[in-house]
């Protein structure tokens, strides 16, 4: 049996699907990828694990529902609307060194969709 510790661990949408031994389509999901993991990311960030009284399975199953979910969206045609897609834009990404770091979370600025941040790390080109 598949554990929360081992999905935590996946990355590819191939993966997911694998993991709940779920059928798919290979072509869609390549050419789908994004946005079907992004609308997966939405509807799993919204669960927790006290969402399901503390049961790892039926937190499990919840995330196999809302892939299935998802991906019989696109299957069935679903497209994304440009608002949707360019939304992403203006969200402010972090920095490399706040990628790697959990110590960075100060937004000084935004500029170009990158936020400057307040640790003092950063790169100089002269």
């Amino acid at each position: 049996m598949n554990t929360l510790e081992e999905f935590q661990t996946l990355t590819d949408a191939e993966e997911y699907f694998d993991f709940f031994d779920m059928e798919y389509d290979e072509r869609l999901v390549y050419v789908k990828r994004f946005h079907i993991l992004r609308k997966f990311g939405e509807m799993i960030e919204k669960a927790s694990i006290d969402s399901f009284d503390g049961s790892r399975e039926k937190l499990l199953d919840y995330y196999k529902f809302a892939l299935l979910s998802v991906y019989k969206n696109f299957e069935n045609g679903y497209e994304p609307s440009a608002a949707e897609i360019w939304d992403m834009f203006d969200k402010p990404t972090p920095c490399g060194t706040c990628v790697t770091s959990t110590s960075c979370n100060d937004i000084e600025g935004v500029e170009s969709g990158a936020h400057s941040c307040s640790t003092g790390h950063g790169l100089e080109f002269n």
